[in-house]
């Protein structure tokens, strides 16, 4: 959701304007996505490299993510739509760590959409805990070296039980993966646009719906060839 600050500095406000608007954009999203069908949808909200940030950003955003917790619960019950977090919670405060527990237990009989946001999250960190999971197992015994494969790793990041995603939406003309789900996102879809996050509407969303529906997805195969109207001899 790259933008927020950019979209307030642009109109002459502190850069939490931006995130308060952009936590608006949240809602229409999660909204259409649920229209359209979608299965998981992940959302980037804090990653690790933004503890980086200013002592008085930071502490905005958290309390943000924990008032949009607050007041978006009922909402995703209502729409049966279960929550999870993504990422390192050791570092974060008591009150967020606090209100993502109460919300991803009131939401975990839910079995519509998943909403999953990555917070405190770094794919590189991700995959060096599967790492040290797997290590920790084959130390005690628990696993036998010659049987790691891909789907040992896959159990052990943050993302076990949730499917790869499809496609990936980077807003404000961003076209780098920033550290954000490198192992899930090997075969997905992208698609860039200029809009900040705060501007990016429904009307944007369908545009990167039909980009991706017009993409041909070979997985590395051959593009099936179209069916011809000769009749077989």
């Amino acid at each position: 959701m790259d933008g927020n600050g950019r979209w307030a500095q642009k109109r002459g406000f502190p850069r939490i304007f931006g995130h308060r608007n952009g936590a608006g954009a949240v809602r229409a999203v999660i909204e259409e996505c649920g229209r359209l069908g979608v299965e998981v949808l992940t959302l980037y909200s804090f990653s690790m490299e933004n503890w980086k940030r200013p002592r008085e950003e930071i502490d905005a955003l958290m309390y943000l993510y924990t008032m949009y917790i607050e007041a978006e619960t009922q909402g995703l019950i209502d729409n049966n739509i279960r929550f999870v977090q993504i990422g390192r919670r050791e570092g974060l405060p008591d009150e967020v760590v606090a209100a993502v527990d109460r919300l991803t237990a009131a939401t975990s009989g839910c079995t519509g959409a998943t909403l999953c946001v990555a917070v405190n999250y770094g794919s590189r960190a991700e995959i060096t805990d599967a790492a040290r999971a797997i290590a920790r197992d084959v130390k005690c015994g628990r696993l036998d070296p010659d049987t790691i494969d891909e789907s040992t790793i896959e159990r052990r990041l943050y993302t076990a039980g949730l499917p790869d995603p499809d496609l990936l939406i980077r807003t404000a003309g961003e076209r780098r993966l920033s550290n954000y789900l490198l192992w899930q996102l090997s075969y997905a879809e992208i698609h860039v646009t200029e809009a900040l996050w705060p501007d990016f509407g429904i009307g944007d969303l369908h545009t990167a719906v039909r980009d991706f529906a017009s993409r041909s997805r070979r997985f590395g195969g051959l593009e099936a060839e179209p069916p011809t109207d000769r009749p077989d001899r």
